[in-house]
């Protein structure tokens, strides 16, 4: 168990899952856990960072901090992410040993494993083949980090671990439809669906402004006037939600509140614990030409073990918010992997396994996102 007054860094607190893990964290007692904003501290900047360390004691690091989105983001800007990724973790890591800090959690995606790796996704898949193409930058940061972390747990003896979570969603997640994922992205498209119908322009001006611009698109799909306050009419067609794709592909996703919970677990846990799990089963075959995982990997899966298509998804999301249109796919757009599903047999065999249901999850968070408008 970690003492209650261990000196914790989270990087990355602002965040979807930094600000779970800190609501964990405080839920669970512990007194003095860290957090520096962008403004106060840029992981970006390695003179700054190192800085950080050397004038703050700390016992535990959380490296929750990234640069993060969705498929167009991460086709839109490849160099931002692969060289802010590489740069936060790099100053982190290293500055979190050169300080004598002996554990730390790095936090990545199940986008590093290949693309058309065994389904469901276990640990050995790890570079055992090509990437997806949309965000392979994203992907290549995150094996470094992984890596990084079993370098430094083998040449200096630190206990570094890597927990790979799968999609997240939850409070605080990034609406803003240039940049978010697939799951945040259904909960505003069909919210703003959903106000078309009522024509309620004066609320979508109000998410607007609190979210972000809704793309022309999407505007002329569900009839929105085109600017803040335009004509109200009395009849226009029926609004029309347009998705990109062909909602076949299958994703699994897990609360953030469930992560944080899965983090604080990983944590404590000793390494004698760890390293049997952690291992490659033996016989595996899969395995046994790619032996990536070695005693100081530490890697893990968190998931929830289920998937469903993105077109049940968006049929559950609809039902949720409660937008009665048609949902329409473009299959013109692109679709991602076919299928991303995580094997978290290992988490399990540890004894740990999430609390929150789909249903349950995307119905809490679509009412965060309603109090953050009206707030």
């Amino acid at each position: 168990m970690i003492n209650k007054q261990a000196r914790i860094f989270l990087a990355g607190h602002g965040g979807m899952v930094g600000s779970a893990i800190q609501r964990r964290l405080v839920k669970e007692g512990f007194e003095n856990v860290m957090t520096r904003s962008h403004a106060a501290l840029d992981l970006t900047d390695q003179a700054s960072v190192r800085r950080f360390f050397m004038e703050n004691p700390v016992d535990h690091v959380i490296l929750a901090a990234a640069r993060v989105g969705g498929i167009q983001a991460n086709n839109t800007f490849p160099a931002d992410f692969i060289s802010q990724n590489l740069m936060i973790q790099t100053n982190v890591i290293h500055a979190a040993y050169e300080n004598g800090v002996q554990h730390l959690l790095f936090l990545g995606s199940s986008c590093i494993y290949p693309k058309l790796a065994s389904q469901p996704m276990r640990e050995e898949a790890l570079l055992g083949g090509w990437l997806e193409p949309t965000n392979e930058p994203y992907a290549i940061a995150k094996i470094a980090g992984i890596k990084m972390c079993e370098s430094y747990n083998r040449q200096y003896a630190t206990h570094y671990r890597s927990l790979m979570p799968t999609n997240l969603y939850g409070p605080n997640d990034n609406y803003d439809l240039e940049s978010s994922h697939v799951l945040p992205a259904l909960i505003r498209k069909c919210h703003l669906a959903k106000l078309a119908e009522r024509q309620d322009w004066d609320a979508i001006t109000r998410d607007e402004r609190h979210h972000g611009t809704i793309p022309d698109d999407l505007r002329t799909a569900l009839g929105i006037p085109d600017k803040p306050g335009g004509a109200r009419v009395s009849r226009t067609p029926a609004p029309k939600l347009v998705l990109w794709g062909t909602g076949q592909p299958y994703r699994e996703f897990l609360h953030v509140d469930d992560l944080a919970a899965a983090c604080l677990f990983v944590m404590e846990q000793a390494d004698e614990t760890l390293i049997p799990v952690c291992q490659a089963s033996p016989g595996d075959a899969q395995a046994a030409d790619r032996p990536n995982l070695r005693p100081e990997t530490f890697l893990l899966n968190v998931g929830t073990g289920k998937d469903q298509t993105i077109r049940e998804l968006a049929e559950m999301v609809r039902d949720i918010v409660g937008f009665s249109g048609a949902i329409i796919w473009d299959a013109s757009r692109p679709d991602g992997t076919p299928k991303k599903q995580l094997d978290v047999s290992r988490l399990t065999r540890l004894g740990w396994r999430p609390a929150i249901s789909l249903r349950e999850g995307i119905a809490s968070t679509y009412r965060a996102y309603l109090e953050s408008v009206a707030g």
